[in-house]
């Protein structure tokens, strides 16, 4: 990846940049329910020869062959990725987690918003992308 920018809903290229270069993500709201759009995307990632790593406080064991974690806060080594699948609400939270860890991304699924922790990650240099869906994304840049 890059050197982080700290930018709110970059440009094209930028995404392009990061779905083309990451190789691991941490999936924050996994759900081991296959019905689950969390779960659909953690299985496209995994089927891509990508890393993830799931946060849910609620989950015990592994989802697709992946460990899950309580926090992000619990999860050893570097991440490219933070892909939240949770309410709103929850986002500060994630994003104090995040920054802590130095993740070069968040990205913030469609539906998910919080103006102001977003703009906390981006104050500390994290891209962030907000209120997309990284799958939709994926197949609209990537496979053009």
């Amino acid at each position: 990846m890059s050197e982080n920018r700290g930018v709110l809903d970059p440009a094209d290229d930028r995404v392009r940049e990061i779905l083309s270069t990451m190789k691991r993500i941490a999936v924050v709201g996994i759900s081991e329910k296959e019905d689950r759009a969390s779960h659909g995307i953690a299985r496209f990632l995994v089927g891509r020869g990508l890393e993830i790593v799931g946060v849910n406080p609620t989950l015990a064991g592994p989802v697709l062959g992946a460990p899950v974690f309580p926090s992000l806060a619990d999860v050893p080594g570097h991440l490219d990725v933070v892909d939240v699948f949770r309410r709103s609400d929850a986002v500060p939270g994630i994003v104090d987690e995040a920054i802590a860890a130095d993740v070069d991304v968040i990205w913030l699924q469609e539906g998910v918003v919080h103006e102001e922790a977003a703009a906390r990650a981006v104050a500390a240099g994290i891209d962030v992308i907000m209120d997309r869906c990284l799958y939709k994304e994926w197949l609209r840049l990537m496979n053009g």
